[in-house]
Order: structure tokens, then C-alpha cells, then sequence
């Protein structure tokens, strides 16, 4: 048997306080899981302070020769840790992981990569030159759902692709508050936000079932510009701060001509924060084919990546010549049906890693940090 593979996690917060708790939620339950301990091991955590990563291991009953790090440098010079996954903060990837990629380790960091485009291009060519296995966290591209809906494109069921549009509601469980956590949402500098986070892993998504787009422009609108805040124990209101993050993205796009789109096909894409209108399924994708047509609904989850625990979404083929609807099944191999439904893409990911097949690296990282900032451009508020 093959040795495992020994993982350091950065940003695995005894007390996480942005009201998602990624690391906890969606790689530990992997990694601790029976096939997660056949692969890999967690040997190593950085948080803030070496005080804060002792909290943590302490927290989730880590084995206590686990070894805390406050210094990423520190970490990047452990010979023991083969993997080191970032989990923090979007503003914190690029100093937090820059030593390790550096080293030559392998490197697992969420999406956004970085704050910005040109952080993003440093750590891919940093990447490249130190020979670092780096994967960007789009777990889209290894989700059932994404991967059913190419193989039904590969196999001509409604010949090529013609047009493709996407009606998202979502991002934020509320079109008006965040938690106090998040409160840099409503920051662009910050770097993680509804545009680059929520629409960009849609947009990652929609891009690698249909092609990399060929041109692609945007149109933006702050709908809201007071960005209300809460106490998540209390619920009760907190002050406000201004916003300068679009809360309505609309992105048309033009694909080139492949074995599965026609020349120039369209694709249109709207993402909108917040609520979907009563009854209304959060996400409606539709393919345009020459022989017939795609649709997606999902009823209680913007992201395909992710789907929380909401309902399964549906995929229906039309056909033109029968007009006959066809449903479409698809589904997650058992080992990731026993995990909870954040964590399951999450392992696929880790396993892509491992196999060194097809897994999304930092270069790709990198050119769609560059297209968003393209889209956006000079916009603002």
C-alpha cells in the first residue's frame, strides 16, 4: 500500500467566527473519514498563532503529536508535510501559502487563489518554477452533476451547442444582511465577494462543461449599496457599512467553435444576490442544441459545486425531432454519499490530486482571476 499522503491545513479555526466554516465543514470530513485515512493524514495545522493551532488541534481531537505552526515559513520548511491546504481568509492565501509553493510542496488553496489577478499570476509562475502540485479549490469541475451534463454534450444528444443561459439567485442567504463575519463582502479589495467567490464559481463551472469562452463582457449594478450587518448569536442588527461590491452581475460571453458548441455560440449568464422570488428555484440553466435541449433546476442551492444539503437538482433533455422530455439521472459514488454534502466534491478534489489526473492547477487559477478582473474592469459603485 501506497504511504499516505501528510496534510497541513491552514485556517482549521478552533472558533471560526465568518459563519461558514469551510475547513471544518467540508475538508475535515473527508480527510478523517475511513477512505480520507487511507490516503491521507493531517500532521500539521497553521493558524494565526502556534497558540491558536494547539486550540484547534485540541478542538477536533487531532492526535497530539499533530504539530501547530503560527509562521507559514516555519511550515514550509517541515519535511514531513507533503500537502499543505489553505482554508483561510481570501486575503490571507497569498502570504500564508507563498512559502510552501515556494518550497516545492504540494498546494491545495480555495478559491479565489488571491485577493487579485496579480497576486494569483505570481503564485502560478512561482508554482511552475518551484515544480509545486498546486489545485485550485473550483470543485465544480469534478462535481456529478457538471460531469453528467459534458457526457451528455460528448455524446451529441442535442447535437452542438448553439446558446446557454443561466439565472442565478443567491450567493447570500439574504439579498440585504450579512453576518458580522462577513462583513468583507463589501469590500472589492478584500477579495472575496459575490462576484469573485459566488458568480465566479458558477462561471468556472458553466466554462469548463461548455469551453473556455472567447470573449466575454460584463454589466454590473449595486442594487444596495448599505451594507447591513448582524450579530449571528444575538441576530440583532449592527452598523453598517458602505458597499462597493456589485450585487447584480450579468456576463455574455461568446464560445469558440469545438466538437460540441457551434462557432460563436452564446452564452449569457445573470447572478443575482439574494432571495429567489417565492416558489422560484434558485438556478435555471438551459443548453441550446441543434437537435434539442438541456435544463437544469435546482430549487434550494445556487452553487452545483457545492448544493449544501439542499434538494437533488434535475436535469431534463428535450428532444426536438420527438418532443419527448427526458429525465436525466445522475448521482455520487457511494464513498461520497457517506459524507456530508460539502465535503463531497472536496474529496474528489483531493483524490484528483492524488491520481495527478486533470485537476484544476493554479495557471488555471490565474487566467480566470484575469478574466474577472477583465469583466469588471474600471467599474465602480
Amino acid at each position: 500500500m501506497a504511504a499516505t499522503i501528510r496534510v497541513a491545513l491552514i485556517g482549521l479555526s478552533s472558533s471560526a467566527k465568518s459563519g461558514t466554516s469551510w475547513a471544518s465543514g467540508a475538508h475535515l470530513p473527508y480527510l478523517i473519514s475511513e477512505r480520507g485515512r487511507s490516503k491521507f493524514q493531517i500532521v500539521a495545522l497553521l493558524n494565526s498563532s502556534v497558540q491558536a493551532a494547539k486550540d484547534a488541534i485540541a478542538a477536533y481531537n487531532l492526535p497530539p503529536e499533530t504539530r501547530a505552526y503560527g509562521d507559514p515559513s516555519a511550515l514550509a520548511a517541515d519535511s514531513d508535510v507533503d500537502l499543505v491546504v489553505c482554508n483561510t481568509r481570501v486575503d490571507k492565501h497569498y502570504e500564508t501559502v507563498y512559502p510552501s509553493v515556494a518550497a516545492g510542496k504540494g498546494v491545495y488553496v480555495e478559491w479565489p487563489l488571491a485577493s487579485n489577478a496579480k497576486q494569483a499570476r505570481e503564485l502560478a509562475e512561482l508554482a511552475k518554477k518551484s515544480g509545486s502540485r498546486a489545485i485550485i479549490g473550483v470543485q465544480g469541475r469534478v462535481a456529478p452533476i457538471a460531469l453528467k451534463i459534458r457526457e451528455l454534450l460528448d455524446q451529441g444528444r442535442i447535437g452542438k451547442v448553439l446558446s446557454s443561459e443561466l439565472r442565478a439567485t443567491g450567493g447570500t442567504s439574504d439579498r440585504e444582511r450579512l453576518p458580522e463575519g462577513l462583513a468583507y463582502f463589501y469590500k472589492r479589495e478584500v477579495g472575496g465577494n459575490l462576484h469573485t467567490i459566488s458568480f465566479a464559481h458558477t462561471f468556472d463551472l458553466v466554462q469548463y462543461v461548455l469551453g473556455e469562452a472567447a470573449t466575454v463582457k460584463g454589466h454590473f449594478q449595486l442594487q444596495r449599496p448599505e451594507g447591513k450587518l448582524f450579530d449571528p448569536t444575538t441576530k440583532e442588527p449592527l452598523p453598517s457599512v458602505q458597499s462597493d461590491v456589485p450585487d447584480l452581475i450579468i456576463a455574455t460571453a461568446s464560445l469558440p467553435e469545438t466538437p460540441i458548441t457551434a462557432k460563436n455560440a452564446t452564452v449569457l449568464v445573470r447572478f443575482r444576490r439574494g432571495q429567489p422570488f417565492p416558489g422560484e428555484p434558485q438556478l435555471v440553466w438551459t443548453i441550446n442544441g441543434e437537435k434539442g435541449e438541456i435544463q437544469i433546476v435546482s430549487e434550494g442551492a445556487v452553487a452545483l459545486s457545492v448544493l449544501w444539503n439542499a434538494k437533488k437538482p434535475t436535469i431534463k433533455v428535450h428532444d426536438f425531432e420527438s418532443n419527448q422530455v427526458e429525465d436525466i439521472e445522475w448521482g455520487w459514488q457511494d464513498w461520497q454519499e457517506e459524507l456530508p454534502m460539502p465535503a463531497r466534491n472536496i474529496g474528489a478534489m483531493y483524490e484528483a490530486w492524488l491520481e495527478g489526473k486533470n485537476f484544476p492547477t493554479f495557471e488555471d487559477a490565474a487566467v480566470r482571476h484575469e478574466q474577472l478582473e477583465e469583466m469588471i474592469g474600471d467599474w465602480k459603485a
